[in-house]
């Protein structure tokens, strides 16, 4: 009777824990493949060990994946064995941006700002602690940075964008996204710290813009503004990248009137649904 009693008990906890295990189990194929995908995006076309090595699977792991996601057109190889997003991405994301029309309505304003000032302007969007380039748009200038591209995932408080960003936080929500920041901003050097990252916070806060003084690339400087959901939260950012000696002082009060400027008229236009001449 004793083991009779047990069995059915036996065999719950035998369902309930393979249960849970597959449950595991597919979260982290999920996870995966998502690392994937975003590390393709972000490289815009690479090999299957550099994708290895950005996720931090093994070789076979990653080919496993890459194949299987190539499959399904999610991706494409080409003739060097290099990966790239594929063709059914863009069907996907033509049906999701009719419900995220931010990238649309942001398109006429990174535009103005890279005819007016000559720099290469961006488009960010955060999603959690990470900052997403979206969309470039090239100024007349002939020497461009080519730090910043679309699909580059960075870090809250690294790039222009995401100190923008930061600088519009309540300082709970400050201290929040820099502990959980903190270990990925400290393997891209010391200049990323705490302390450098409020520094330009409160930068943000009196001017209102952003200044990256070469921080990822030596050289290469970037303003940033950010961008107001329709709730009111700052979810995006428009920036502009260049080299230092058109981004020196006498020059930046200009560009960060240009940068609010085009930010206020974005904000304006994701709160009404309407784009804004």
């Amino acid at each position: 009777m004793a083991r009779t009693a047990e069995q059915p008990g036996g065999a719950g906890r035998t369902r309930a824990t393979s249960s849970r295990a597959g449950t595991t189990s597919g979260t982290q194929v999920v996870g995966r493949v998502a690392a994937v995908l975003q590390a393709v995006a972000a490289a815009g076309t690479a090999g299957t060990a550099e994708i290895a090595r950005s996720t931090g699977l093994t070789r076979p792991t990653a080919h496993r994946l890459l194949t299987a996601l190539a499959h399904e057109g999610l991706l494409d190889r080409d003739g060097t064995g290099h990966w790239a997003l594929g063709f059914e991405l863009t069907l996907l994301g033509a049906v999701a941006a009719q419900r995220y029309p931010a990238q649309d309505l942001a398109t006429p304003h990174l535009r103005r700002l890279a005819e007016a000032t000559g720099e290469s302007a961006f488009f960010s969007a955060r999603r959690g602690d990470e900052v997403i380039c979206l969309e470039r748009a090239e100024g007349s200038f002939p020497v461009r940075s080519h730090v910043l591209h679309e699909g580059l995932r960075l870090p809250l408080g690294v790039a222009s964008a995401g100190l923008a960003i930061l600088g519009h936080l309540p300082d709970e929500q400050l201290e929040g996204a820099l502990a959980a920041t903190r270990e990925r901003r400290s393997e891209l050097g010391p200049q990323h710290d705490d302390a450098h990252v409020r520094g330009l916070v409160a930068q943000v806060r009196e001017h209102g813009w952003s200044l990256n003084p070469g921080r990822i690339v030596e050289g290469s400087w970037g303003m940033a503004a950010a961008v107001f959901d329709a709730s009111g939260q700052p979810r995006y950012a428009l920036s502009l990248t260049g080299i230092e000696s058109r981004f020196r002082p006498p020059r930046q009060q200009q560009l960060g009137t240009a940068l609010l400027d085009q930010a206020h008229r974005l904000s304006t236009a994701l709160r009404t649904g309407r784009a804004t001449s």
